[in-house]
């Protein structure tokens, strides 16, 4: 097999019989030692057999840099602050691997993205955490929300910005409209679907709209990304009606049910929808959270029996996902609903239609559901419905009356609910 001194992050050229290839070595697994993996320009990575390579040329060595980044401050420019929890905004290509790894701080990100300072100074930045937000959990929005109300009380910071993973960010975003009581300002999350040091990143636009946003009159919790995918305008999308709807376009993120507060450019707002304003309230957190709950997505021929899981493990509530506008096999299901909700079991109905929303009125295994005790919960995303779900039994003065939980549950508190939706 061919020797080389080449090292993982080399620019390198791969020769072989007839032909030969240009990139960058990457780091291959323990499991995979007798594959060369090289990147080459159109940024796809591909696998050499050793035994097929005559020689490995290093082009150019590898070489880290470290560059101090000075970020200046303007005083005649709107203060804001900044929270940074992981994911592929907070991330960049990894030389030696082909993938990418964690900024190691905040001036990383910065440095990639000078244009976030055109039109604020960014005052205060906080790292609660570094993670891929699939890792989070109920504590971490508990956590982001006492870091939020912090900079949100302080006099000197006009508006929030938080960077975030898009595979939760909408739950995060339900769980900070309902956390944070008596906003004030605008806590504006953003993302990018493409790590930052790359040509074709989304998270410019997503920095300079979120910027613009966190210094408008918009009190509100909101995601701020891309409208289409191209780099144009963003969307300020309301926190507890938007769900991520695709899984690599830089639109990723839809309102559903609803409207965009505003248009947002570089340079200027559209503001088209109502919204809270800007108050000089002093924020206060309400994170009680039970995390004993449930999203069970409804197929068809499904066994009620997996409520039984629920029922053995404590389980508080449940959000089912059912179909069109409420239904289940109601001769399984409908004894085993009575029982477990007998036993304390909450129970909830979204639809998996996504929009629209849930009516137990129109056919008779709706009414029998709902009869039976089920809450539908109108046109609420299933994600925002488990986030709320979780939120109002972490009331334990709530949790004790059923009543009290399905008057909750149906109360629009964060925007959850749009109640001038008809159907069609």
């Amino acid at each position: 097999m061919v020797k080389t001194n080449a090292k993982p992050g080399d620019y390198v050229e791969v020769f072989f019989v007839k032909t030969s290839y240009k990139g960058i070595l990457l780091e291959v697994p323990e499991s995979e030692k007798g594959i060369v993996l090289l990147k080459i320009e159109s940024g796809y990575n591909l696998g050499f057999s050793r035994k097929d390579i005559l020689e490995i040329k290093v082009l150019k060595k590898f070489q880290e840099t470290k560059e101090a980044v000075e970020i200046k401050k303007n005083p005649e420019k709107p203060n804001i602050a900044v929270i940074i929890t992981g994911g592929t905004i907070a991330s960049k290509y990894d030389v030696k691997t082909g993938g990418v790894s964690a900024l190691t701080n905040p001036e990383e990100l910065f440095k990639f993205y000078p244009e976030l300072f055109e039109k604020v100074n960014v005052l205060k930045v906080e790292i609660p955490f570094m993670k891929l937000s699939e890792n989070m959990e109920f504590k971490d929005w508990q956590k982001l929300a006492r870091t939020a109300e912090k900079l949100l009380n302080d006099s000197n910071v006009k508006g929030l910005i938080i960077t975030h993973g898009t595979d939760t960010l909408h739950y995060t975003s339900s769980a900070l409209s309902f956390f944070l009581k008596n906003l004030n300002k605008p806590v504006v999350l953003t993302y990018s679907q493409r790590s930052i040091d790359r040509a074709s990143s989304d998270a410019n636009l997503n920095l300079q709209c979120s910027a613009l946003a966190s210094i408008s009159d918009i009190a509100e919790v909101m995601i701020v990304g891309h409208a289409s995918i191209n780099d144009d305008f963003c969307y300020a999308m309301p926190g507890a009606k938007t769900r991520k709807m695709h899984s690599s376009r830089r639109d990723a993120f839809k309102v559903i049910n609803g409207k965009p507060f505003a248009r947002v450019f570089p340079d200027r707002i559209e503001i088209f929808s109502e919204h809270k304003i800007r108050n000089k309230n002093k924020v206060k957190i309400d994170t009680k959270f039970e995390d004993k709950i449930a999203l069970i997505k409804i197929y068809p021929g499904q066994s009620p029996e997996v409520l039984d899981y629920y029922t053995k493990n404590k389980y508080k509530g449940v959000i089912l996902e059912m179909f069109g506008m409420g239904h289940l096999f109601l001769k399984k299901w409908s004894k085993k609903i009575k029982e477990i909700q007998k036993k304390g079991i909450v129970i909830c109905a979204t639809s998996q239609t996504i929009y629209g929303r849930v009516n137990p009125l129109v056919y008779s295994t709706g009414r029998e559901l709902k009869e039976a005790g089920v809450i539908y919960l109108e046109d609420m995303l299933s994600e925002t419905a488990f986030v709320k779900l979780g939120w109002v039994l972490g009331h334990n003065d709530w949790a004790k009356d059923r009543k009290k939980v399905k008057e909750k549950m149906l109360e629009n508190i964060a925007g959850e609910f749009n109640n001038k939706l008809g159907i069609d």
